[in-house]
């Protein structure tokens, strides 16, 4: 089955409790969240001060300055061949996940290597920082995908890891990870087992090009996206659910231009909304990416345009089945209500991003389109 996305222009994240606002962070945290996540994780409080008052550890003997930019450089190879450095954890170290435990420096190399054979793993570090006299903590995102099934389903995390340092030795001696995605980070998690589950589904998307984007953060309800910029073909549509101008835009990439240059077809079709009340459509087509404006043929029709769109973060819901706009406007109440409760301030609008031709699209995603927020 294929899959759609809705998503929501954001202009500026709103004070939250337990948000740390630094350079790189990506941390979107409501005050109801934060208060929900202090009665089971006690460090959040210490994340929500770290700017304010910058843990100093020079009389400790451990140069904790020296190990955030070790992290910096080490993580990056979690899962390629090169891998981490063993020798900066403690042959006892404590490794914690919602479902994954481990007491010594081979158990947890163990667990890499498991991963790496059975899920592909690629892991991005969004930021490095110290939050305690012998703590660092890292924000992360990983993206795997699960080799035994036939569909090879794409499993998502992002979260943070605690790190504890032993004061003797100058090395890691714990590791805990905490998901985004779920509330129990306690090992053993029934609800991180589920959210495991839930992501090896049966879906199918077209193997076409299509957007490139970073998940920066993945919640219970939506998905944080970073997209790179990216050409479209458009015109004006009926509605968000409608098909009106398809053929138009589609027509280009066939040929209809002003050098008769037939295009690659790419994924997804999108139809845009800017206006509070949904009413004012466009439809677009993306346009190979390697492709920039000065070496695209003209459209031949009035009507039909390309343009540029800057990227930027977006706010994501994925949801399956045929939509009809009834759908589609629920869906979009429920993510911008998501995103206000969440310390977010969305803008008017949003893009529903359909994955197969708009007339027989059975399974999308909506995706709320959102400006930069750093």
């Amino acid at each position: 089955m294929a899959t759609t996305q809705l998503s929501l222009q954001i202009l500026r994240p709103l004070p939250a409790a337990g948000q740390t606002c630094g350079r790189q962070s990506y941390s979107f945290q409501s005050r109801n969240s934060a208060i929900r996540t202090r009665r089971n994780m006690k460090w959040v409080l210490r994340l929500s001060l770290v700017d304010q008052n910058q843990p100093q550890s020079q009389s400790t003997g451990v140069d904790v300055k020296q190990l955030v930019d070790f992290l910096y450089d080490d993580l990056p190879h979690l899962f390629d061949d090169q891998g981490i450095d063993r020798t900066a954890y403690d042959e006892l170290v404590k490794f914690r996940d919602p479902i994954t435990k481990h007491d010594s420096i081979s158990g947890y190399l163990f667990n890499i290597a498991l991963l790496k054979n059975l899920f592909r793993p690629q892991f991005f570090l969004h930021w490095v920082k110290q939050t305690g006299t012998y703590e660092i903590t890292t924000r992360w995102t990983m993206v795997m995908k699960f080799m035994l099934f036939p569909w090879k389903p794409e499993l998502v995390f992002t979260g943070t890891s605690i790190m504890g340092i032993n004061p003797q030795t100058g090395k890691f001696n714990s590791h805990s990870d905490f998901w985004d995605s779920i509330e129990n980070n306690n090992y053993f998690s029934l609800e991180g087992l589920w959210n495991v589950v839930k992501q090896l589904r049966i879906y199918k998307t077209p193997d076409l090009e299509t957007p490139k984007y970073q998940i920066l953060k993945r919640t219970a309800n939506y998905e944080v996206r970073k997209y790179s910029p990216f050409i479209v073909v458009e015109t004006n549509g009926d509605k968000l659910s409608g098909s009106s101008g398809f053929n138009d835009v589609t027509g280009y990439i066939f040929g209809k231009n002003s050098t008769m240059e037939k295009l690659p077809m790419t994924t997804p079709v999108f139809t845009q909304a800017n206006d509070a009340g949904l009413s004012k459509v466009s439809i677009q087509v993306v346009l190979p990416l390697e492709k920039d404006l000065s070496s695209l043929p003209n459209p031949n029709q009035e009507t039909v345009s390309i343009r540029k769109v800057e990227g930027g973060i977006a706010a994501v819901d994925k949801f399956s089945g045929k939509p009809d706009e009834a759908i589609v406007c629920q869906k979009e109440k429920a993510l911008r209500s998501c995103l206000v409760e969440d310390g977010l301030k969305p803008k008017m609008g949003c893009l529903l991003a359909r994955y197969n031709d708009p007339g027989r699209t059975w399974r999308f995603i909506m995706v709320w389109h959102c400006s930069k927020l750093f």
